[in-house]
């Protein structure tokens, strides 16, 4: 079943009734080729989800009819950073995808030193609405109650200052302890606490970096004995946070 979000003002839970409108309308009508009746889900961004039918297609909107509400839990108990270092190519756009997939609240691409790739204001800003349209697809695609945020790319600096502000930061390191360590480190965290990941690039971090990382915080961990391409590592830590942090069944 289709999947839309909308914001709370759209929802009128006492007359039964969600209007839905923006780019997503045409989307239903001209893409999907959705008909009166057929059903829907929408997701108000937060905690409820609707499922509707179509009842009328306006001139800018379609009108839905809810059927009932609920608030299944889909998201993860802690909000988990994503601070990704530009890859290469198309990369970020699968390391996007993904990481929404996985339960990622936010990502943050990051410009590092052995960033290949430079972005100026105008290419940010548009790369960056790219990657938020991704986000979005995804979202809707695994269910998400939300869609996450794609940051506008920060430097390195910036990008340890805002994550200062998070109760759990880690950088998977080559150079970091054994599996002992990075076991009794996640298994440290609390639901509710927010988590941030450090990603090096292709390349990985200059070791200035992940010093600065680590004193703002940052908790090296190891991802196992091999090298992983840097749109493998990100993948792999929101993984294992996944399994780790996931509630059990009610």
């Amino acid at each position: 079943m289709q999947r839309f979000f909308v914001e709370p003002y759209q929802v009128q839970e006492e007359e039964h009734r969600i209007t839905l409108t923006g780019p997503d309308v045409n989307h239903m009508k001209n893409v999907l080729r959705m008909r009166i009746g057929e059903d829907v889900w929408i997701s108000d961004g937060g905690q409820k989800e609707y499922h509707c039918t179509i009842e009328a297609f306006e001139e800018e909107g379609a009108v839905l009819h809810i059927l009932y509400a609920q608030e299944p839990q889909y998201e993860l108990p802690s909000r988990i950073y994503l601070f990704q270092g530009l890859p290469k190519g198309d990369k970020m756009e699968l390391i996007i995808q993904k990481a929404v997939e996985l339960g990622a609240y936010s990502v943050v691409p990051v410009e590092t030193k052995r960033c290949v790739v430079k972005l100026d204001e105008k290419k940010a800003a548009k790369k960056t609405a790219r990657w938020q349209q991704i986000a979005e697809s995804a979202a809707k695609q695994s269910k998400r109650m939300l869609i996450p945020e794609v940051k506008k790319a920060m430097s390195w600096k910036e990008a340890i200052a805002f994550a200062k502000e998070l109760d759990v930061l880690l950088i998977p390191y080559e150079l970091a302890k054994g599996m002992k360590e990075t076991r009794e480190i996640l298994a440290a965290i609390e639901p509710g606490q927010s988590v941030g990941i450090f990603i090096g690039p292709e390349g990985g971090f200059e070791e200035e970096e992940v010093q600065a990382a680590m004193e703002a915080g940052a908790k090296p961990v190891t991802l196992g004995k091999r090298i992983l391409r840097t749109e493998t590592a990100g993948m792999t830590m929101l993984s294992i946070l996944m399994f780790t942090l996931e509630k059990e069944d009610e």
